[in-house]
């Protein structure tokens, strides 16, 4: 018998896919790939030189998928990749790059900035501590039914 799902839980799907949707219809409406607006958003945060490491570890994209969605920006002429230590290769972005994050990466944040400051202060803290709480939990129980 398979258990219902509580309500509250339906709605939080809910509202967790219609954030997801959102941000592919942004991706979208840009002309990139999910993957590839989240690399170009990770270099605005993470800034010029990054580890394809690093932007695994901000957008928990695979590493495969973070290396074909790389070549391709870098196929694009949005990125070029230089040598580190060892195998390491730091991510830079091209001046067609900086531009194109500048026109339309941007922009986004922009968005999320003011969605996120639509919240008073104390809203913006609640907000971020119960959606951890909702991760962490999810993470116990997960690890309970994953070998």
């Amino acid at each position: 018998m398979t258990p219902e799902l509580h309500p509250g839980m339906k709605e939080y799907n809910r509202i967790f896919k219609e954030c997801n949707h959102i941000y592919h219809d942004i991706a979208l409406k840009l002309g990139l790939s999910d993957s590839g607006f989240d690399i170009l958003y990770a270099l605005c945060t993470l800034g010029d030189g990054c580890l394809q490491k690093d932007i695994c570890d901000i957008t928990l994209l695979s590493k495969q998928t973070i290396h074909s969605s790389v070549k391709k920006l870098v196929r694009d002429g949005y990125l070029f990749l230089k040598s580190g230590r060892g195998r390491d290769m730091h991510i830079f972005l091209t001046p067609a790059g900086k531009a194109l994050t500048n026109e339309k990466i941007a922009p986004a944040i922009q968005i999320e900035n003011l969605t996120f400051t639509d919240m008073t202060e104390a809203e913006q803290a609640e907000f971020l501590r119960l959606y951890q709480k909702c991760a962490c939990s999810l993470r116990k129980y997960a690890s309970q039914l994953l070998p």
